[in-house]
C-alpha cells in the first residue's frame, strides 16, 4: 500500500473517531479525495512557471507553488484526439488504433474503461464541462461516464471584435480576435463560472470535476483586455539557425510552404495572440480555484492541471503541433493537493501521459481498476519528487501512411520514419535543446543511435 493511501485510510479513521453525526460509511465517503481534473488546449509550456520571460499567468504560477510541477510530462501523440482517447483509456495510441482527430473513441471502446467511468463505478460523482475527450457528438467521448455535462457556446457580444486572419484566409483556423465583451461571452469563461458554483456547492459523495478548456486553442480568441497586455513590439519570434532545413520533407506536417510565407508582422501577431489565450486561460484557472479555496474542500482535493500536448511557436518555423520533437510533445503538468509532499518543487522526474490514468486510480485507491493499461503510477514522485520515474518516454506522429516513432531520454531524441526505412534523426538535447542539428548519421554517435534504437 503506498503512502498516500495510508495517508488517506488515517483521515478517514480520525474523521470517522470524531464524527459522531455520521455512520462510518458516510463519513467514509465524505473524506474520500476530490479530484479537480483541468485539461487545456493546445496549451505548451508558455507559462511563467515554466520561465517564459513575456507571459502574464500568476493564478497557474501560484498553482504551482501548492504543489509539484513536473518540467519533463510528455503525450504520447500531439494532436488532441489521439492523445485525450490515450490518457483517458490508459492505452498507447498505437494501441488504442486513434490516431488523427476523426476516429472516435466509441469505435473502439469495446470493454474498455475510461477514467471517468472508473471514477464514477468508484461511488465518485462525476461532472464535465467543455473539451476532456475530443468531443461529445458523433462517438467521441463517454457520456456514460458523467453524471453531469455542461457545454457553453458564445454570446453575441462574445462574437465581435477586431480580427485578422494571419494566412490571408488560406488556412482557415489561423486567425485572431479580440472580442468586445468579458470573459463570460467566451465559452471558457462561462465553464470557470459554471465549474465555481459546482465547487461551491454541498457534495454528499466525492467527486471528479473535469474542466476542459478550450484556449489557447486556435483561433486565437480572447477578450481586448488580455491582448492589451502584450505589445506587438514585445512579441519576439524565435531565430531560426542560418540555412536550416527538416532533415525530411515528412519532419514536419504539411503547410510549412505556408508558414514560410510568414512577415515579421504575422510572426509577432501569431505570437501575440497566442499570449493573450493563455493569459485569459489563466485568468479562469483563478476563478476556479478561488472557489476551490473558499468552499473548504480545498484540503481534499487534488488538482490536476495540464496541456493535452505541446505546441510549436515558431521554432522550427513551425506554428502549430503533429511534431515529434520537444516542442510538440512536452506539455505542462501541475499537480497539488493532499499527500502531495512537495509544494513548489519542479520534478526533473520524466512521465507519459499514459501514467496519468494508473496514477490517479492509485492515488484514489479506486477498485476494479483494469489490468491492461499501459503506463505506470507515478504516485512515488507526488510523494518525493528527487525521485526518478521513466528511464526515457516515447511518442508517435503519423504523416500520411507512414508513422514516425521517438524514444527520448535525459539526453537525447531518436526518431524513425516508417521503422528506418523512410530516415531517422538523432538530436543532443544538452547541446541543441531546440534540435536543429540532426545528428544520425554522423559516425560519430553511431553508437548513441544503436542504444536509441533499442530502446524504441
Amino acid at each position: 500500500m503506498n503512502r498516500l493511501s495510508i495517508l488517506l485510510i488515517l483521515s478517514i479513521f480520525l474523521t470517522s473517531c470524531t464524527n459522531t453525526g455520521k455512520s462510518g460509511q458516510e463519513a467514509s465517503e465524505s473524506t474520500r479525495p476530490n479530484v479537480l481534473f483541468i485539461v487545456v488546449d493546445d496549451l505548451n509550456t508558455t507559462l511563467g512557471s515554466y520561465d517564459h520571460p513575456l507571459v502574464q499567468t500568476p493564478n497557474i504560477d501560484r498553482l504551482a507553488t501548492t504543489g509539484v510541477q513536473f518540467d519533463h510530462a510528455y503525450c504520447n501523440f500531439a494532436v488532441c484526439n489521439p492523445s485525450r482517447s490515450s490518457f483517458l483509456l490508459g492505452l498507447r495510441p498505437e494501441t488504442t488504433t486513434i490516431i488523427d482527430n476523426r476516429k472516435p473513441i466509441q469505435s473502439i471502446m469495446g470493454d474498455r474503461i475510461s477514467l471517468p467511468m472508473l471514477f464514477k463505478k468508484n461511488g465518485y460523482k462525476t461532472i464535465t464541462m467543455g473539451k476532456v475527450f475530443h468531443g461529445t457528438h458523433g462517438g467521441h467521448g463517454d457520456p456514460d461516464a458523467w453524471d453531469e455535462m455542461y457545454s457553453f457556446g458564445k454570446t453575441e457580444l462574445g462574437k465581435q471584435g477586431e480580427k485578422r486572419n494571419m494566412t490571408g484566409g488560406v488556412l482557415k483556423w489561423c486567425w485572431w480576435q479580440a472580442t468586445e465583451g468579458d470573459d463570460e461571452d467566451l465559452p471558457d469563461g462561462q465553464y470557470a463560472r459554471k465549474a465555481a458554483e459546482i465547487l461551491r456547492a454541498d457534495h454528499e459523495e466525492p467527486f471528479f470535476l473535469a474542466v476542459g478548456f478550450h484556449k489557447p486553442h486556435d483561433p486565437f480568441i480572447a477578450p481586448k483586455k488580455y491582448f492589451d497586455m502584450y505589445p506587438i513590439e514585445a512579441c519576439d519570434p524565435p531565430t531560426l539557425p542560418e540555412g536550416w532545413e527538416p532533415p525530411y520533407d515528412h519532419t514536419l506536417p504539411g503547410q510549412t510552404d505556408i508558414f514560410n510565407k510568414f512577415t515579421e508582422q504575422d510572426k509577432r501577431e501569431f505570437l501575440r495572440s497566442y499570449y493573450a489565450c493563455c493569459s485569459f486561460l489563466d485568468a479562469q484557472v483563478g476563478k476556479v480555484m478561488k472557489a476551490l479555496e473558499e468552499s473548504g474542500q480545498k484540503d481534499n482535493t487534488l488538482v490536476v492541471f495540464f496541456g493535452d500536448h505541446g505546441y510549436h511557436l515558431g521554432e522550427h518555423n513551425w506554428w502549430n503541433k503533429v511534431t515529434i520533437f520537444e516542442k510538440g510533445t512536452n506539455a505542462p503538468f501541475i499537480v497539488a493537493g493532499p499527500g502531495v509532499d512537495s509544494s513548489g518543487v519542479r520534478t526533473q522526474a520524466m512521465i507519459e501521459f499514459i501514467d496519468i490514468y494508473p496514477t490517479l486510480a492509485d492515488y484514489a485507491n479506486l477498485d476494479s481498476v483494469p489490468d491492461y493499461l499501459e503506463g505506470e503510477s507515478f504516485v512515488g514522485v507526488l510523494e518525493d519528487p528527487t525521485q526518478t520515474f521513466r528511464d526515457d518516454v516515447h511518442a508517435v506522429v503519423r504523416r500520411g501512411d507512414m508513422m514516425g516513432r521517438m524514444v527520448k531520454n535525459e539526453r537525447w531524441r531518436y526518431i524513425e520514419w516508417g521503422r528506418g526505412e523512410h530516415g531517422n534523426e538523432l538530436y543532443d538535447q544538452v547541446n541543441d535543446p531546440i534540435e536543429y542539428n540532426n545528428l544520425a548519421d554522423d559516425p560519430e554517435y553511431s553508437d548513441v543511435v544503436k542504444e536509441m534504437q533499442e530502446r524504441l
